[in-house]
């Protein structure tokens, strides 16, 4: 079977020829029908982020499962589904506290164990699984822990999204920041994260929402997706204008970029008693500095991993709301390619010419 290996960092994908192993007692094997092309993947084909090669790649995926194993329950053969990296132990404090994107033991317990074969090798020879999913590939061979069953009606391209960048931008409105009806929110970065960003704080009743982003074409794609303002960066001081629009700052601040500089002025968007989110993956080593007087108007930064989800209850929540038609999904994917066309695709995202690229098996 095919699929996209990184053999390097940094790097570009290779399509190759791997094989699969047979589903252990808890384990899935997945037709991949969709795959979208995220930013996070980037990271680590650039070196940001740290990757063992060789490595097939992808985590943003929907599929039909193909193959239980013994002890598998929440599936079966035929069933529609979609992939989570935010895999889950179910057992440790952060599981049983209800913070399953945090879970403490999956990277330990989710795996193969030494002396099991691996779940994916190239010629004999084992290959990384990335983010315990590995979606750049015609199959995956997962835990069970790492998707969840959808209704059969959501097309599955679109139902890719929602593996991570819609469950990610979503989840931080809902669940990290928890955006209150009425409020003031700006959205920093107009990729696939921040345009779900948007529709969250559209979903939850914000009056004012700004969207910020240095391409005009993300920032029209903002407003017709929930945007009441739009700041381009490129033009204008976004901090100033964003305090302008606010009458002196927002409520939420949302930073889907994964820079210091955009971290730093989502912070000094904020009013008193503001919170600033971090989504964006800021590269490893990075340090962000805020103005230690702005913590006594009790001002908050923090970060939000997958957007905090639960994502075996959030997702098929989101799938009904793109089923009732107040989720929009179909507008944040701007093209569909190949998988040997993947490589195109991140050249269209570093480009900013994309939402959302989604590769179609």
């Amino acid at each position: 079977m095919k699929a996209a290996i990184l053999n390097s960092v940094p790097g570009q994908l290779e399509i190759e020829d791997i094989e699969l192993d047979s589903p252990g007692p808890r384990e899935v094997l997945v037709r991949v029908v969709a795959a979208g092309v995220c930013h996070s993947d980037l990271h680590f084909m650039e070196g940001l982020y740290p990757q063992e090669c060789p490595a097939v790649l992808g985590h943003e995926s929907a599929g039909v499962v193909e193959e239980v194993g013994s002890a598998v329950h929440h599936v079966k053969p035929g069933d529609h589904v979609i992939t989570c990296l935010s895999a889950f132990c179910g057992h440790c404090e952060q599981c049983l506290s209800g913070h399953m994107s945090t879970c403490e033991l999956k990277n330990e317990e989710l795996v193969r164990q030494p002396g099991e074969p691996p779940r994916i090798t190239r010629n004999g020879e084992p290959v990384e699984q990335f983010m315990h999913l590995s979606s750049f590939a015609e199959k995956m061979l997962i835990h069970e822990h790492a998707l969840v069953k959808i209704d059969e009606a959501m097309p599955l391209d679109k139902a890719s999204l929602i593996g991570c960048g819609v469950t990610t931008g979503l989840g931080a409105v809902f669940r990290t920041a928890k955006v209150q009806a009425g409020t003031t929110v700006v959205v920093i970065g107009c990729g696939g994260i921040g345009l779900a960003a948007v529709q969250g704080a559209r979903i939850a009743g914000a009056n004012k929402i700004i969207a910020v982003d240095t391409v005009g074409s993300k920032l029209e794609l903002a407003q017709s997706l929930g945007a009441t303002h739009v700041v381009n960066g490129a033009d204008d001081d976004p901090v100033a204008a964003v305090k302008d629009i606010t009458n002196g700052g927002v409520h939420y601040s949302f930073e889907a970029v994964g820079l210091k500089s955009t971290a730093e002025q989502a912070f000094k968007m904020l009013r008193r008693r503001g919170q600033a989110t971090v989504i964006g993956l800021i590269p490893v080593g990075t340090m962000i500095e805020v103005h230690g007087a702005d913590l006594l108007d009790e001002k908050m930064l923090t970060g939000s991993n997958m957007g905090s989800n639960q994502f075996r209850t959030d997702m098929p929540r989101y799938v009904e709301m793109y089923l009732d038609g107040r989720l929009k999904l179909d507008e944040m994917v701007s093209k569909t390619i190949t998988l040997e066309e993947v490589n195109e695709g991140f050249a269209d995202m570093k480009a900013g010419n994309v939402a959302r690229s989604v590769i179609l098996f």
